[in-house]
């Protein structure tokens, strides 16, 4: 304890700050005084200024250094070793029966941490939790919380006792190891740091907020650290990445999988992001598909994981979900994620690892105190600080126990001197007339010092005999050999350095075990490919803007002439104009009726029943006084060119990278008249030395290569591509296989269509009248579209009222040119074929259901 101050010396020192106060303030008036002569602002609010300055910065450190932050010698903040101290020195070791938490924190509060007894009580809650710290410092009894989130217990139900492994933080602390300072009202000491032979920093981590920084530290493997801690005492000159490659990154006690190489940029440069997701096993549960979840990232609460996804499923953003239940027991976690018989699980468990906490990062920043200051750390940094710390700690041990063994040996000497002349002293104590003088007589006449002289005294009658000399003996040898070796351990910093790398390895064997957590060295981010499952869909687009999608196969093959089925309910007067077949995966391309393309992903048009009748488009694009003219899907944006056609038969060809680029207002593809009189009725993407196929309504087609059309910039209107006859305009665009192997499918507005030979289209130059292509009249009604299509192909053609087929192309035999065809879609009255597109047959044919075939 520090002596207290007398009443003369405290009035002194006040009357010494008051005579500086009144010097600052007569420096600060003069000051003011020449400001106020030159002109010049005064300096009135500087006091208070510096003051709050002052208090600012003094609040600051307080937060850093007396909470937040760990120290890097012991890995602990103040309230943790304020806890543990306490708990050592009531006697709550291991091997001690349990104690009630509210003692402990009694404890804690009046002599060490005057602040709350919930922050007391939350901190040793978590010294006790397994899912916070790896290796907990406190063996708890009773309810400490559990990974759902839910609070310990309160303090007056539960107990705790020190843990094994928090004995390696206190041991030799009464052996004058660390500096201990006085606590917040001087009626006792407590440990500026614990001695700490056990690594905690690294193996347990840490997590804090200050003023204006945060630490967070994840936790280690003991065995890994141990290792690297030797490695380090064996070759100091060692790198980080040697270091790496032996501490492989955080363990934590949850588990889990890390991904990636964030721990190797945490190591060097003390700050990283750890990319770590929950362990997934794969069932089958009832013939379904089940994600079952057995270990979860560091701090996520398990049960706000398990309704955040039985949100995302009620949301319809995890629609392959059937049902979700948490099956977990004590100290295991199980959440069953059961979903809907056929679906592929890959989809759903990359949009768990994109949209909840199955996989979450962990930011670390590895910042601690070092010498009371704060200071980012690399691994080595770590290592380099313990060790430091350590030899330190060994070397006041050393220097104690060389202290004790030498008093001890001075009065063993003693006590052989006394037992060599023991008839001497016996009689010369026996005609000492008090203690006094037996004492100052033993000194001078047998050599004796002080204490050995009082030991003399002391000793009893029983320890004079000839056993007890040669016990005294075997002690004498003992102790000269001690202290032999402490003296040549504290001259010699290898002999330090060799006791640390014991201690580490008993550490090691006798606490270390294996990892928790996994690493995987590589990660891929999670793109949307990896959560939207690919499969081929048909977009349909009516004349009164609504759009929907609708997978492929609710469209099945039906024979030439079928009736096909209902596309959707249309409103009156609607008709359908647009049809594409595309993949989830493919973009659509909206070209309108001015000039402009918009972009929209396959996946975002909303998913609806074959009958319904979609989404209004104006909801999905920014359309502004524009129709949708055509529609166009594309997988890449890589080389290659768009070609345009428009009713009027002007052709242009613009670079696809032109487009590549989305923008919300959309972007100007080609300078269309202002009066509408001409819009864009085919796009298609070709390359180099590609041919193109133009049809016409009333039967007529040309074939030329694409080439023949220079590349434009969006500004543009194009040049001429087909010379049109009266009352004519162009209704399709065709890219043709380079290879030329291919047959025409056309269609016409009442059904009729047939396929022909490419080869039987003469190939001429650009801006010519065309050949014949079908040979309309009032029956077959006008051309609607054609398609390039080979046997293993299949057609979809859809109607103005929404009627749907799908024809394979074997069922179409090839005829020429000139012909009117047969009949391919059986037509309701009033109704006509709106639209036809090419759906490549990689799937095999499913067969009808009685249902199906009852409803066509």
């Amino acid at each position: 304890m520090t002596p207290k101050k007398t009443e003369e010396e405290i009035i002194k020192q006040e009357n010494i700050a008051d005579k500086k106060a009144e010097i600052e303030e007569e420096k600060r008036r003069e000051k003011n005084i020449i400001a106020k002569e030159k002109g010049e602002k005064g300096v009135e609010g500087a006091e208070i200024s510096e003051e709050l300055e002052k208090a600012y910065i003094d609040y600051a450190m307080s937060v850093i250094v007396q909470r937040a932050l760990p120290s890097v010698e012991d890995g602990l903040k103040p309230v943790h070793r304020r806890i543990l101290y306490a708990m050592n020195s009531i006697g709550l070791e291991p091997s001690k029966p349990t104690k009630k938490s509210a003692a402990v924190v009694g404890e804690v509060l009046g002599k060490y941490h005057p602040h709350g007894d919930l922050a007391v009580y939350d901190a040793m809650v978590r010294l006790a939790q397994d899912f916070s710290l790896r290796y907990p410092l406190v063996h708890g009894q009773g309810n400490f919380g559990s990974m759902d989130g839910d609070s310990a217990a309160a303090m007056r139900y539960t107990e705790v006792k020190l843990s094994k492994i928090a004995m390696e933080m206190l041991e030799d602390i009464d052996k004058e190891t660390v500096k201990m300072i006085p606590n917040f009202d001087n009626s006792t000491k407590e440990p500026d740091t614990l001695p700490a032979k056990l690594p905690n920093l690294l193996i347990n981590g840490a997590t804090g907020i200050a003023v204006g920084m945060a630490t967070n530290i994840p936790p280690h493997n003991l065995t890994e650290v141990c290792d690297a801690i030797i490695e380090y005492i064996n070759k100091p000159e060692i790198s980080v990445d040697e270091l790496c490659e032996i501490v492989k990154g955080p363990d934590f006690p949850t588990g889990g999988i890390i991904m990636g190489s964030g721990a190797k940029d945490m190591y060097k440069t003390g700050k990283g992001k750890i990319v770590v997701r929950s362990k997934i096993v794969m069932e089958e549960h009832k013939g379904k598909p089940t994600i079952v979840i057995t270990e979860l990232p560091y701090m996520v609460n398990k049960a706000e994981l398990v309704r955040d996804i039985a949100k995302l499923s009620s949301e319809k953003k995890l629609p392959d979900i059937w049902d979700i239940r948490d099956e977990s027991a004590k100290n295991k976690v199980r959440i069953v994620i059961e979903l809907r018989k056929g679906v592929d699980p890959k989809y759903t468990l990359n949009k768990l690892y994109k949209f909840t906490n199955v996989q979450t990062n962990f930011d670390a920043n590895i910042l601690a105190l070092v010498d009371k200051k704060p200071k980012i750390l690399t691994l080595k940094d770590i290592i380099v600080e313990y060790v430091k710390y350590r030899k330190q700690i060994v070397t006041n041990r050393c220097k104690f126990d060389l202290k004790k063994d030498e008093e001890r040996l001075e009065i063993v000497d003693g006590l052989l001197i006394a037992l060599k002349n023991i008839d001497k002293i016996v009689e010369f104590i026996k005609k000492a007339d008090n203690t006094s003088v037996a004492h100052d007589g033993l000194m001078k006449k047998f050599g004796l010092t002080t204490r050995q002289a009082k030991a003399v005294l002391e000793i009893k009658l029983q320890q004079l005999t000839h056993l007890e000399k040669t016990k005294f003996e075997d002690e004498q040898k003992k102790l000269k050999e001690e202290i032999a070796y402490l003296k040549k351990v504290l001259d010699d910093e290898k002999e330090i350095l060799k006791i640390i790398k014991k201690e580490v390895s008993d550490l090691k064997a006798k606490y270390g075990d294996e990892r928790k957590t996994k690493i995987v060295k590589q990660i891929e981010e999670i793109g949307e490919a990896d959560i939207i499952e690919r499969k081929d869909v048909v977009v349909m687009i009516t004349n009164g803007g609504y759009i929907k999608r609708v997978d492929l196969k609710a469209y099945k093959e039906q024979k030439r002439g079928g009736a096909g089925v209902s596309g959707g309910e249309l409103k009156e007067e609607d008709v359908v104009k647009n049809l594409i077949a595309c993949s989830t995966h493919d973009y659509l391309l909206f070209f309108t009726s001015r000039g402009r393309v918009y972009w929209l992903k396959a996946n975002d048009v909303p998913a609806a029943e074959r009958q319904s009748k979609g989404k209004a488009i104006v909801n999905l694009l920014n359309l502004k006084d524009e129709v949708i003219a055509n529609v166009m899907a594309i997988r890449n944006f890589d080389d290659g060119y768009l070609m345009f056609v428009t009713k009027l038969g002007m052709v242009k060809k613009l670079p696809l990278k032109l487009v590549s680029k989305p923008r919300s207002t959309g972007v100007r593809i080609m300078n269309l008249p202002a009066d509408g009189s001409d819009v864009i009725v085919g796009v298609e993407r070709v390359e180099d030395k590609q041919e193109v196929l133009l049809v016409t309504k009333k039967g007529w087609a040309i074939r030329f290569d694409s080439d023949e059309v220079r590349a434009m910039g969006r500004a543009s209107y194009g040049i001429k591509g087909i010379t049109l006859r009266a009352d004519d305009e162009v209704v399709s665009l065709e890219s043709l296989p380079k290879d030329g192997k291919t047959t025409i499918l056309t269609i016409t507005s009442k059904g009729f269509g047939k396929r022909s030979e490419l080869d039987s289209y003469r190939k001429t130059s650009r801006a010519a009248k065309g050949v014949i292509n079908l040979k309309v009249g009032e029956k077959t009604g006008y051309v609607i579209g054609t398609i390039s299509v080979d046997d293993k192909d299949s057609a979809i053609i859809t109607t103005t009222k929404g009627m749907i087929i799908r024809v394979r192309m074997k069922e179409l035999r090839v005829m020429g040119r000139a012909t009117q065809g047969v009949r391919i879609v059986k037509l309701h009255e009033g109704d006509r074929v709106a639209d036809i597109v090419k759906v490549p047959h990689d799937e095999p044919e499913l067969p009808e259901s009685p249902r199906e075939q009852q409803k066509q």
